[in-house]
């Protein structure tokens, strides 16, 4: 099988529609190519041609840690469900009733964790802000409507939704007005996060209208904007060879020469991500505009379960001017079942992928659980008077006095999310949770207590 390629220089998508024009898709056997087409109609299934020749190793496929990242498999469904859509796909071909089960099998696959729609929505006059998130109270999340896609979409994500025409789910903001009111008023806000999908698919002149009200004199309160974004390793040619490349490095210099941190948040999941050539110069390009770029992505079972290939990811990046940032855990979202590793497991790779880098990989943080709550780090596993325990604590939290506040829970080494920990010590809840009235529920119906990240110090009557 001949899978060499030139790198792809014009950016060309494929679907579940499209795909079969691509020239892999004949090196799939008939069983891989029923499974794209069936669980695709559950999940988003959209990649291009950079990933498939020069990311995909297809003498390796299936088990190619790309192909799983980007590509739907049988598994990623329980055994009746695949069955079920699959005679309604392949053999009824009835669309009605194609609809109505995987809009069921969608709902049952918590589309929306940790309170993303029911507590992260910041309110105005009682009315929600349409595409912003408030969760901690130095960070916005703003998710602009022509940023809702990406250059290929990742099997695990926790924010399909976005891409499945779930419209009543979905986060998106036509234009930054709205934002830009709302952070006048919240001074207390430092940190603008722009998210998606990726912002990176936008041209520059459309992302340049989000970023460039950001900079005037009564947003001065905003040292940091962030853009998140997978473009460094699905399409890094969006830094280096698209028509207006070099556009996009003239606004981020324009970002920093306003006196604000321009954060480029890139998301990688395996060490092939960062080993072509563009993929390097993408980061170089990036860096010397005076941005950073951190790396962040979560341990994934399938893809990146080898501590030597973060711990090549992490190097690599730190070689080029990249800063390593965080593992997170995979969320409880999607196929979670099939990608999620016990919190024991996560722990044993990071210690060791981080027992393999020098000092300067070592700003990386994890494995984190962007949980209900708040970022959740293991920092370990004791024992103490005879009880073996994970040693946690909040890196972020809805809550800012529970930050860096250590706390245990019993060692379980099933568990894949902190709602399966119980405390330790024989307690009956953890510190931040509590019976007492106003608090709020998160998951699995436990009470947290808060203070919405609007109100936070700024008393705002009309602002949650």
């Amino acid at each position: 099988m001949n899978t060499t390629a030139t790198t792809p220089t014009k950016f060309k998508p494929f679907t579940r529609q499209s795909i079969v024009s691509a020239r892999q898709w004949e090196w799939l056997t008939p069983e891989l190519q029923e499974a794209v087409q069936v669980v695709s109609h559950v999940l988003p299934f959209r990649t291009n041609a950079y990933v498939m020749d020069t990311l995909i190793d297809w003498s390796r496929v299936p088990d190619d840690p790309i192909y799983r990242l980007t590509f739907p498999h049988r598994d990623m469904l329980p055994g009746a469900e695949y069955e079920q859509l699959r005679d309604l796909v392949l053999v009824k071909k009835d669309d009605a009733a194609i609809a109505r089960l995987v809009h069921a099998i969608r709902m049952r696959m918590n589309p929306h964790p940790a309170g993303q729609m029911t507590h992260n929505v910041p309110r105005v006059n009682d009315a929600p802000l349409k595409g912003l998130q408030h969760k901690y109270k130095e960070t916005v999340l703003f998710f602009p409507s022509a940023g809702q896609t990406c250059h290929a979409y990742c099997t695990f994500c926790f924010r399909w939704p976005q891409f499945v025409g779930m419209d009543d789910l979905k986060f998106d903001a036509r234009e930054c007005g709205e934002l830009v009111d709302y952070l006048k008023v919240h001074t207390e806000v430092t940190d603008v996060l722009i998210t998606g999908g990726d912002p990176m698919i936008m041209n520059t002149r459309s992302l340049a209208e989000f970023l460039e009200p950001l900079l005037i004199p009564e947003l001065a309160h905003i040292q940091n904007i962030r853009i998140g974004t997978k473009s460094v390793a699905y399409w890094p040619q969006r830094f280096v060879s698209d028509k207006d490349s070099d556009d996009l490095m003239r606004l981020f210099e324009k970002v920093v020469a306003s006196g604000k941190n321009l954060a480029i948040m890139g998301h990688y999941n395996h060490a092939v991500e960062l080993r072509a050539p563009i993929a390097q110069q993408a980061v170089k390009r990036i860096v010397g505009t005076g941005a950073t770029l951190r790396m962040q992505g979560p341990l994934i079972r399938h893809i990146n379960e080898d501590p030597k290939s973060w711990a090549e990811l992490w190097t690599t990046g730190v070689r080029l001017g990249a800063i390593p940032y965080y593992m997170f855990v995979e969320r409880d979202t999607g196929p979670r079942d099939y990608f999620a590793l016990p919190l024991a497991r996560a722990h044993e790779i990071f210690q060791a992928a981080y027992s393999m880098v020098s000092g300067l990989s070592r700003t990386v943080r994890g494995p984190s659980m962007s949980a209900f709550p708040g970022k959740v780090v293991i920092d370990g596993v004791v024992t103490i008077n005879g009880e073996k325990l994970f040693a946690l604590q909040f890196l972020q939290a809805r809550n800012p006095e529970w930050v860096r506040r250590p706390f245990f829970a019993k060692y379980d080494a099933t568990a894949t999310w902190l709602d399966h920990l119980k405390p330790a010590f024989g307690r009956d809840r953890f510190f931040f949770e509590t019976e007492s009235g106003g608090a709020l529920r998160g998951a699995g119906g436990r009470v947290i207590p808060l203070v919405p990240a609007g109100q936070r110090g700024h008393a705002q009557p009309d602002a949650a």
